[in-house]
Formats: C-alpha cells, sequence, structure tokens
C-alpha cells in the first residue's frame, strides 16, 4: 500500500504548489480593482472640487463678530484690492493691505459653530487628506483649519485673527517686504520693517500702529490703547486687555508662517500635491500590473 501512496502524495503537493501562485495572483487582482475603483472615486471627489466654491454660504451678520461691520469688501474685489498697485510704496501697500484684510476677511466666532457648517473644517471635496485629520484625528487644528496659504485663506474668507496674521505676512513675504509674526497673549500680529523703521500691524481689527514696533508698545501700553481706540473709534473693544498682557507677560516672534506652524505649513503643502497624485498612482500602477501580467500569460 505505501507504495501506491507516493504517487498520489507527490500529485498533492504538486497541486498544492501549483495553487499557490494562482491564489496570489488572485489576490493582487482584487486589491489592483480595489485601489482602481477607490483612485477613480477620489479623481471624481477632486474634479467636483474644482466646480465648488470654498466660501462657505450663510456668512450674515447674526452670526458675524462684528456684525454688519464685519465684512465691507466683497470676496471679489478682496482679491482685486491685494495687488499691489504699480509705484506703490511698501509703507502705502503695507498700510492699505492690513485695512483690505480686516474688512473682507468674515470674523466667525471660531468655537461657536459645527465645523462643517462654516467650512472650518476642510470639505472632503476641497481636500481629502484634510478632512480626513480633522475626522479621524483628534487634533483641533485640523477639526477647525487654518489656512497657511494666504490666498486659500482669502478663497474660504473666514478666519480670527491668527488667519489675517498669515494671510498678511504671506502677502508681504511674495513682496519682499521684511514681516515677522508675533504673539501675545490672547492675540496674533504682524510687525513689518520699512526703511529701518518699524511698525504693528493688526488685520484682525485693522489696525496700523506705525509709532515702532512690538517692543515700542510693549514698554509704552497707552500708545498702543490710543492706536486702537482712535482707528476703531470705539473703547473697550480688547485694547486694554491686550496691551496689559503685552506689557506683563510679553510677546513671541515668528519668522513667518512656516516658522509659526512648522509641520501644518508643510502639511498643507503635501496634501494639495498627494490629492491628485494618490488617485492617479491607484489607478496607473495595477493597470500596469495587468498590463505586465498579461503579455507576460
Amino acid at each position: 500500500m505505501a507504495g501506491y501512496l507516493g504517487p498520489y502524495n507527490i500529485v498533492i503537493i504538486t497541486l498544492s504548489d501549483s495553487l499557490v501562485p494562482n491564489k496570489i495572483t488572485s489576490i493582487i487582482k482584487f486589491i489592483s480593482n480595489i485601489s482602481i475603483l477607490l483612485g477613480c472615486s477620489l479623481l471624481v471627489i477632486n474634479l467636483y472640487g474644482l466646480t465648488r466654491d470654498l466660501r462657505p454660504e450663510g456668512l450674515e451678520p447674526d452670526v458675524l463678530r462684528f456684525g454688519v461691520n464685519d465684512v465691507t469688501i466683497s470676496p471679489s474685489q478682496t482679491k482685486v484690492d491685494i495687488v499691489r498697485k504699480p509705484n506703490e510704496s511698501d509703507e502705502d501697500y503695507v498700510r492699505r493691505l492690513t485695512y483690505v484684510l480686516a474688512s473682507g476677511i468674515a470674523h466667525l466666532e471660531w468655537e461657536e459653530f459645527e465645523p462643517d457648517l462654516y467650512h472650518q473644517r476642510v470639505p472632503i471635496w476641497e481636500n481629502y487628506i484634510l478632512f480626513l485629520m480633522g475626522v479621524i484625528t483628534p487634533i483641533p487644528e485640523f477639526k477647525r483649519y487654518h489656512y497657511s496659504n494666504p490666498h486659500r485663506s482669502l478663497e474660504r474668507g473666514i478666519g480670527i485673527c491668527g488667519d489675517a496674521s498669515m494671510t498678511l505676512s504671506g502677502l508681504l513675504d511674495e513682496q519682499d517686504i521684511k514681516n515677522k509674526i508675533i504673539t501675545l497673549p490672547g492675540h496674533v500680529m504682524v510687525e513689518v520693517e520699512i526703511n529701518g523703521g518699524k511698525q504693528l500691524l493688526d488685520a484682525d481689527y485693522g489696525v496700523v500702529l506705525d509709532e515702532g514696533g512690538v517692543e515700542f508698545y510693549r514698554q509704552n501700553p497707552e500708545n498702543f490703547i490710543a492706536g486702537f481706540q482712535t482707528q476703531l473709534g470705539r473703547v473697550n473693544d480688547g485694547e486694554y486687555f491686550l496691551a496689559s498682557g503685552l506689557q506683563k507677560e510679553g510677546y513671541q516672534v515668528w519668522n513667518g508662517t512656516s516658522h509659526f506652524i512648522t509641520k501644518k505649513y508643510y502639511f498643507e503643502k503635501f496634501a494639495y500635491v498627494a490629492k491628485w497624485v494618490l488617485p492617479i498612482a491607484m489607478i496607473l500602477l495595477p493597470l500596469w500590473w495587468m498590463r505586465r501580467r498579461t503579455q507576460q500569460q
């Protein structure tokens, strides 16, 4: 009996061995089909996003911090006004740009609304990578996202002091105007250096403090308060709190947006490239494998 079993054993082993590559091929083919389907779906999402406006609807005075005085320039006019005029001096451009951003960005109460309502969380059709980061990770900065790219920030058109300051800093960088982002207790501003002199800019409120830089106003809080009250035409709108915090607790200096939010700055750049590269790779690589497999057969 043993002599008869030998050939059967050999046959069984041979059949089993031949099934292994076929099984692996079937698994790879299944994964390839899923990859192509998912890649096509992501491309459709991206293409749909090209038809959508990142600026949210419903930005009415009753949901904005400054009511009817919050947004006084239309989105289309804001895009025109941020462009530097021919022969416009650094000082004139800096001042005008500060006022434009304060008038064109909608000031939401950042923690008050559901994050998808006003596109605080990046919509899936805008960037599915940033959207997923806001859904599956506990990182609050992705749940309510602050754009590092100044033009995307303006396209969305909402923000708080940090958004306004990063947008201002980014636009000034494009014009080679020296600037630094300044954080003080409860607020973010921008310091510029022009012709050897310094100014402190607030693109959130729309205030230009031109007597000196942040250190000058730390040592002279009364000038800080007077500058806000004179330019805003109102009092008790946070200027005392900010001046007190600046004087008592000081400030931090950041060399632009890439220094201010380093990891998120570069991750955002990656996400906007990867959102196209990833689905294309998910489609082309499986197709290449299938073609190669067919040629080998």
